[in-house]
């Protein structure tokens, strides 16, 4: 999203990545003003409430400003960098312009930009139970006294404070130095990193530095500590020095981690689907020997050669098999309508843990697809997610879902419903367990599997039949071959 505010300068609004969504955290910048950029160059990276994207810019020019801090919020339609696309030079900015990301206020803002308290929608909904209703998800923290944000200077109102001359920080020019997840961690704990002392090497500023100088001081355990609670953001800036959240370990007794982005999107969306789809979760054991063995032949196959074989792809099969025998369980509940949508296609959505939390990628039409299409289809995902490259448009449109808790040795649960679809299997730890195999205990490779469906699609019935058809393939694979 662009706009042309004069015949030279043109500004890049933050977009609308995913479908619908409001906002996005700008977690890098990759250009300094000064710097200059192409069409189809990559800024910034942006976190929306679905996954971390890559944005790039649609024309080419010099960076005269970016608008925004990394680390902050930004509502989609607000300009967050301005480029000068007159071929000509970019003026001058100082050093702590051209080497940090914020932008400070040197140029007025424009008229229609609001400061995000005043631009956030109104009437959000609560995030989590017990949070209580937001105002606005980009309400900005007080900021350090001395600083001030382009969006809250008025439209032709000169700075009201003088720029400051540069000063020297640490012996390393007018910046301390600290990478972006470092400045970040300061920006959370309202700790002005000018006053850090560096222990990393060349004089980097390093967590446990931020840490160490975010400590409160010490003071009688009995009593609450106000440094414990975060400031809230109508605080005066002289107010914002104490530590927002204290460090893990360094004798605080709290730490509060705001709840946002990826992490906040599926809390949100768990709440939703728990207390929305009346759910049932069914269990099943099952020696899975065969299917282990049978993993061990594929992986030898030349057809499978450069893919990744585990049980997980035999599982997915197994799982899209008891679909086709069942279809009426891949549907839909339209609340608006009263309807069941019944789908005849299988997006396989399949839950990975990230650093920013749990996503559900799905493979589009994973029922098409012959199984080294499908493993290949699940190394690429798994792959995606685990680089945090995972597209929002890679989590949408999901019918059903796989989460394998087994990878952290837990024997099963009781998984809840990815919004809008109808069932979500669980795969549990695989483990040598004495089993009764042809009249004789003997030492086989077990697992239990967990089904939950939303009882307004699937009954009983329906559910049952499905997760024995699983447990049926996954104890005799030869199956794969007779029943499809």
């Amino acid at each position: 999203m662009t706009t042309m505010t004069d015949a030279a300068l043109s500004e890049f609004r933050m977009p609308d990545v995913g479908e619908g969504l409001t906002e996005a955290e700008i977690l890098k910048w990759y250009v300094a003003p000064g710097d200059t950029v192409t069409d189809g160059q990559v800024v910034c990276e942006v976190e929306t409430a679905k996954a971390a994207v890559e944005l790039p810019i649609p024309f080419n020019g010099v960076v005269r400003e970016l608008r925004f801090p990394e680390g902050t919020t930004v509502d989609v339609g607000q300009v967050i960098i301005s480029v000068d696309v007159s071929g000509g030079v970019a003026p001058a900015a100082p050093a702590e312009e051209a080497t940090a990301p914020v932008a400070q206020a040197a140029v007025p803002a424009p008229a229609k930009e609001a400061p995000a308290e005043e631009a956030a929608p109104a009437g959000r909904q609560p995030v989590l139970v017990g949070y209580g209703v937001a105002e606005s998800s980009t309400k900005r923290r007080a900021r350090k006294a001395g600083v001030q944000d382009v969006r809250d200077v008025p439209v032709a109102a000169p700075d009201p404070q003088p720029a400051a001359p540069p000063r020297e920080v640490n012996g390393h020019g007018t910046r301390p130095l600290a990478k972006p997840p470092v400045r970040k961690l300061a920006k959370d704990l309202g700790v002005d990193l000018a006053t850090v002392t560096p222990s990393g090497p060349d004089g980097i500023i390093t967590r446990e530095d931020v840490h160490a100088a975010a400590a409160p001081a010490p003071q009688p355990q009995d009593r609450p500590q106000a440094q414990d609670r975060p400031e809230p953001a109508e605080a005066p800036a002289a107010q914002a020095a104490p530590a927002a959240a204290p460090a893990a370990g360094m004798g605080a007794r709290e730490t509060r981690i705001p709840v946002k982005g990826v992490r906040k999107a599926t809390a949100q969306a768990m709440v939703g689907s728990a207390f929305t789809a009346p759910h049932v979760t069914e269990f099943v054991t099952v020696d899975v020997t065969r299917t282990m063995k049978l993993v061990e032949e594929l992986k030898q196959d030349k057809a499978f050669e450069g893919l990744r074989v585990n049980p997980l792809l035999l599982i997915a099969k197994a799982l899209l098999v008891a679909i086709r025998r069942n279809p009426d369980v891949n549907a839909a509940w339209d609340e608006a309508n009263q309807e069941i949508v019944q789908k005849h296609y299988v997006n396989l959505g399949i839950a990975a843990a990230t650093p920013r939390g749990l996503i559900v990628p799905n493979i589009k039409d994973a029922h098409a697809k012959t199984l080294p299409e499908l493993a290949e289809a699940l190394g690429e995902l798994v792959a995606t997610a685990r680089a945090g490259k995972t597209s929002p448009a890679a989590m949408q449109g999901g019918t059903v879902t796989i989460t394998n808790v087994g990878v952290f040795g837990v024997d099963t649960g009781t998984p809840i419903l990815n919004p809008g679809e109808s069932a979500i299997l669980a795969v549990g730890a695989i483990k040598l367990q004495p089993w009764v195999h042809k009249g004789k205990v003997k030492p086989r490779q077990v697992t239990t599997l967990a089904l939950s469906f939303d009882h307004r699609l699937v009954d009983g019935e329906l559910g049952s039949k499905v997760l024995a058809d699983v447990a049926a393939v996954l104890e005799r694979p030869k199956r794969l071959l007779t029943w499809t």
